[in-house]
């Protein structure tokens, strides 16, 4: 599990737009593919150098670019100077750590949404992606961490299955962010399952490597759900029909997401709260269990202090104690000892303390 907030310091001081990467480095290359459709024609490329601007007069083309990877400054530069992009808005593209926002900028909208995946080792690997919508072209961002959820949609494209090919930009854009959402639901599934496999180890067996799982699971949704609560107020500016850029039949669309959101959110509220009350089961637990030992050996205690009592004051350096000379005084000592366990133990037993 990553970082909740990333180091930010490197920005201390510097002016307003200045482009520096935060997040992950890698040591892959820069891919830009563009996919150009409407409902007659599909291309499909991927860029070597960003050398010109694809601009298409024709409203019945739409243009989708997706840059995956974010180290090469320079790339993002150009694309912004290409699409005219705000040097603000490249700068949040840069930053890793955003909060999912959308701004609008007339000409085109900015959204920030986060991407989640499952790694190798089962934790949650997070990748933001930044979209950006303008009248007929779609420029999305991703980090270039491998793995890629949107593999669907370009099959969609290029096969002309469902409306994609039929509808503007704004439909491309809400199909990106239901393919993210949905992924969602795939990551909750995960989540789910450790929690009740969790849930079966803290009642049946805990230790304390169920508290660190504990632990690591609530940090996993405290993380979920602070990636995925502010993408509620996202879908709901967008469906006001604030933009020009969102068309009413888009908006439909749009609605359903924000649905998928809002039950994304409350299955991690739900989570959150189990992980709680296992918590406190698990403390409940070993509370009774300190209780059973401390009662067990306070009983033990209790059992030995009469005994300690005759031993001690038989065991007095006393010349003139009768006991000392009988013959059978030893053997009388330990009876009345264990006569007076035994009693204390019968007792105890009535009580319902053993």
């Amino acid at each position: 599990m990553e970082r909740v907030v990333k180091e930010r310091s490197v920005k201390s001081g510097l002016p307003p737009g200045t482009l520096i990467h935060i997040g992950e480095k890698s040591d892959r290359e820069i891919r830009v593919t563009v996919t150009d459709y409407s409902e007659t024609v599909c291309e499909e490329k991927e860029l070597t150098a960003l050398k010109e601007c694809f601009y298409y007069t024709d409203p019945s083309i739409v243009s989708w670019i997706n840059v995956d990877g974010l180290h090469e400054i320079e790339v993002i530069q150009q694309m912004g100077d290409c699409r005219g992009l705000h040097p603000l808005v490249l700068e949040d593209i840069l930053n890793t750590d955003q909060r999912p926002k959308v701004e609008d900028y007339g000409d085109y909208l900015y959204i920030v949404l986060k991407m989640f995946r499952i790694g190798d080792g089962g934790e949650i690997v997070t990748e933001q992606v930044s979209l950006i919508l303008g009248v007929n072209f779609v420029i999305s961002f991703q980090e270039g961490i491998s793995g890629d959820i949107f593999k669907p949609i370009r099959e969609r494209i290029r096969n002309g299955k469902g409306k994609i090919r039929s509808m503007g930009a704004d439909f491309l854009t809400y199909c990106l962010m239901d393919a993210v959402v949905d992924n969602y639901f795939v990551i909750l599934e995960d989540a789910e399952d450790k929690i009740e496999a969790l849930e079966e180890e803290v009642m049946a067996n805990p230790s304390p490597e169920t508290v660190r799982k504990l632990y690591k699971l609530k940090r996993e949704m405290i993380f979920l759900r602070k990636a995925v609560w502010p993408l509620r107020e996202v879908l709901a500016s967008m469906t006001r029909r604030e933009s020009k850029l969102i068309n009413d039949a888009v908006e439909i669309y749009l609605r359903d997401v924000y649905d998928h959101v809002i039950q994304v959110i409350d299955i991690i509220e739900v989570g959150r709260d189990m992980l709680s009350g296992m918590l406190d089961i698990y403390l409940s637990n070993m509370n009774n269990r300190l209780n059973e030992v401390m009662k067990f050996l306070t009983v033990i205690a209790t059992i030995f202090m009469p005994l300690s009592f005759l031993a001690s004051m038989w065991g007095m350096n006393f010349k003139k104690m009768p006991e000392l000379e009988w013959t059978l005084g030893y053997p009388m000592a330990l009876c009345i000892m264990v006569a007076v366990a035994r009693l204390m133990v019968g007792q105890f037993r009535k009580k319902g303390w053993l």
